[in-house]
């Protein structure tokens, strides 16, 4: 399968702004990637980048005084099936855990399992452990939250979701997160790109959040937004929740002027030369026009 996925964001300042940009794809990403999957920024910006602890690829600038364009557009060929599933994988003991798996146990920033503990044994504790368990919490956060782009903020915890019942895509991931934590799985936050590949179109595109589970000695994907398996993610980041790969970390003030995300489907067969040459113009057709920029790897 050969998805074409970037964005386009344009931010201003009103100072110089130290960033930390986690808009890459994964350092895991399984998959080959034609053309340059890194983030474009003006060349006065000092951008370089770095992996973190949880193998992100984070890209570090200082926005200058004005408006900044950042930019991505580059094409994974993978084999981009549905995500895994198990339904027979079993739930570890935590004697039985890796030690790399046990911080994924606990509260975080914005998945207060501490605080939904008793709400989530109330609901989950006659399920049967394992597969069965989480895809219960799945199917309850995707009956009982509402999705809005109006209810989203950026301090909302997983406890507050739970109570006022709305949120974005990130707001289900971090309740599920937390009723596993809860419950003895160990839970992690995942974002990156979700096009809508053999399902009907959703409107303009934009990154997805989902979380991911260990089960059987192997971490699954799990979506409590859509609650079914899709087709074509592709990894951005991963952590303990949302506060550990914000799209853009600022260390200062700056304004969002322009949001633009595209992860669509081409067509199978295509040489990396014509590949190549489509990357020469944007995906509405447009020439290809970007301020001067650096490429950070």
């Amino acid at each position: 399968m050969l998805i074409r996925f970037g964005f386009e964001i344009d931010i201003e300042c009103s100072a110089p702004v130290p960033m930390l940009l986690a808009l890459s794809t994964h350092s895991a990403l399984d998959g080959r990637l034609i053309g340059n999957d890194v983030v474009r920024a003006p060349q006065q910006s000092d951008a370089r980048s770095y992996i973190d602890r949880f193998g992100n690829r984070i890209t570090r600038i200082v926005a200058l005084p004005g408006s900044t364009r950042l930019w991505s557009d580059c094409v994974v060929d993978f084999d981009g099936q549905k995500d895994v599933q198990a339904p027979a994988a079993a739930q570890h003991a935590i004697s039985e855990l890796p030690d790399e798996v046990l911080s994924y146990l606990l509260p975080s920033r914005y998945c207060d399992s501490d605080n939904l503990t008793s709400q989530a044994w109330g609901m989950f504790g006659q399920t049967a452990k394992g597969w069965q368990r989480v895809e219960a919490i799945v199917a309850y956060v995707n009956n009982h939250v509402t999705f809005g782009y109006h209810y989203g903020r950026a301090n909302k915890t997983a406890s507050e979701v739970f109570h006022e019942r709305t949120g974005v895509c990130r707001d289900f991931a971090h309740l599920s997160i937390a009723f596993c934590r809860a419950m003895n799985i160990p839970a992690r936050y995942a974002s990156g790109y979700l096009g809508d590949i053999g399902v009907p179109y959703s409107g303009p595109g934009d990154f997805c959040a989902w979380f991911e589970v260990y089960l059987d000695g192997r971490w699954y994907t799990f979506d409590a937004r859509y609650n079914t398996p899709r087709a074509g993610r592709i990894l951005m980041v991963r952590g303990a929740d949302a506060a550990d790969v914000a799209m853009i970390t600022s260390f200062g003030s700056h304004n969002l002027k322009y949001f633009r995300v595209w992860t669509d489907q081409i067509e199978d067969g295509l040489s990396d030369t014509a590949i190549r040459d489509m990357l020469q113009t944007r995906p509405n057709g447009e020439p290809l026009v970007y301020p001067s920029s650096a490429r950070v790897a």
